[in-house]
């Protein structure tokens, strides 16, 4: 039994993250419905773009794991006037190098999606949007970096209360922009890009006055962050940063493994993934949490409480998905009808989506143990598990297994949910191991 101390303590910081994070996929729905409305080419494209723009991102958006877990520390040691030297640095580190970063794709936006599609028109609208896009990359890593801030100095509802400003901000440019109403130009797909990245620099600027009103004590923006910090920083974000995108890349290769078995099984995959990335998402927040209090607790030398931290987190976060990981095991044709409409696909994607929810639930040990990693600054660690068994074990397994053997979506969803239980595996390994309490922060 966890005490109710402990688990306030877990709930105080990832709740309000998993309210932002739940706004954000309300946001993706309520996009992508008025970007459809323009055509399967817009939808297409937007789609393609988004990806795009998301591995270009990846680079700044590993900040927040470097500052979380550096911030962390410094407050579990007592060095408050100091703990905002790691967001000094990061936001100075991303300010040089984002805006030459965003230059130079743009500049090749075209040749970009050209590689990736060869439909004209998707191209030509794909990259008129992924330049709106890229234009915002700055704001992205800022923004994940006073994330990483807020969280380590458990003011998560800053977050929450910045993300929904700017997912209605969001919506309300989109509204404008894509159809031209109430006086704005029409500009279709491109006005979404814009849209998006204007709501971005309006948080980043909602993030940077709350910070600035409200944790002056933590030596925000008073000083530049010494060499060193800045060296540490580095060290420890450009392991989360590759972890985080090989990690799409793997998804990427995924649907193409299953989309040489067959566009049913293409179409099924789709939904199956956007139901999993949902049902997460309470581990997500849940792991934020750990990895706050892991790097608190190494803060204080307690290193049998951040040890605890990690164990108790992924208790609670276990028993929140498995609440939701319900209806996916005994109503899955129910889910699925919300989302698709041929009996065909809804038949593939039946027994992977009781996988999913057996899935989620190993996932919930998993994400926390990352994170509290992740915390404790085993980045490295946690980049080399990560690659390792998506990379070099399961997408191997999967392309075998399916489009070679022939044997099926469900077979590539039961060795996903394997190769996920052997992460945690791993991961778990690592933490009893104790050798993250060694790691200089």
């Amino acid at each position: 039994m966890i005490p109710r101390d402990r688990s306030s303590q877990i709930l105080q910081i990832a709740l309000p993250i998993i309210g932002g994070m739940m706004s954000q996929n309300i946001l993706n729905l309520v996009d992508a419905a008025m970007v459809g409305q323009l055509g399967k080419v817009e939808l297409a494209a937007v789609g393609l773009a988004s990806f795009v723009n998301f591995v270009a991102a990846a680079v700044f958006m590993g900040f927040s794991s470097g500052v979380q877990a550096m911030v962390a520390r410094r407050i579990g040691e007592g060095n408050e006037s100091i703990a905002a030297n790691p967001l000094n640095g990061a936001l100075l580190l991303i300010l040089i190098a984002a805006i030459p970063a965003s230059f130079i794709l743009t500049s090749f936006s075209t040749d970009i999606m050209g590689f990736l599609n060869d439909d004209a028109n998707v191209v030509l609208t794909g990259s008129e949007y992924l330049d709106m896009r890229l234009i915002g990359i700055m704001a992205v890593g800022m923004n994940f970096s006073f994330r990483g801030y807020l969280s380590a100095i458990k003011l998560t509802q800053f977050y929450f209360k910045t993300i929904v400003i700017m997912h209605i901000v969001n919506i309300f440019l989109n509204y404008v922009l894509i159809f031209g109403n109430l006086g704005f130009p029409e500009m279709g797909a491109k006005g979404a890009g814009l849209g998006t990245t204007i709501s971005l620099y309006v948080g980043m600027f909602i993030y940077l006055w709350l910070t600035i009103k409200h944790t002056k004590k933590y030596g925000f923006g008073l000083h530049l962050p010494k060499l060193e910090t800045v060296k540490q920083l580095i060290k420890i974000s450009i392991p989360a940063s590759l972890q985080q995108l090989f990690f799409a890349l793997g998804f990427t290769f995924l649907f193409w493994i299953v989309g040489k078995i067959g566009t049913d099984e293409l179409a099924a995959a789709h939904v199956l993934t956007t139901l999993t990335l949902v049902a997460i998402l309470p581990s997500i927040g849940f792991g934020m949490s750990a990895a706050t209090l892991v790097g608190q607790a190494l803060g204080r030398k307690e290193v049998d409480d951040a040890y605890r931290w990690a164990w108790d987190t992924s208790k609670i976060a276990s028993l929140f998905v498995t609440l939701i990981s319900l209806p996916m095991f005994f109503i899955p044709e129910l889910l699925l009808r919300i989302f698709l409409h041929d009996e065909n696909v809804i038949a593939i994607a039946k027994l992977p989506l009781q996988l999913v929810g057996i899935a989620i639930i190993i996932d919930a040990y998993n994400l926390v143990l990352m994170s509290a990693l992740q915390g404790a600054g085993a980045t490295k660690d946690v980049m080399v598990v990560s690659i390792v068994c998506q990379w070099m074990i399961f997408l191997p397994i999967a392309w075998f297994i399916g489009p070679y053997l022939g044997m099926g979506l469900t077979a590539i969803w039961l060795v996903q949910g394997l190769y996920r239980l052997f992460q945690v595996g791993w991961f778990a390994l690592l933490w009893y191991k104790k050798d993250w309490a060694k790691i200089e922060v």
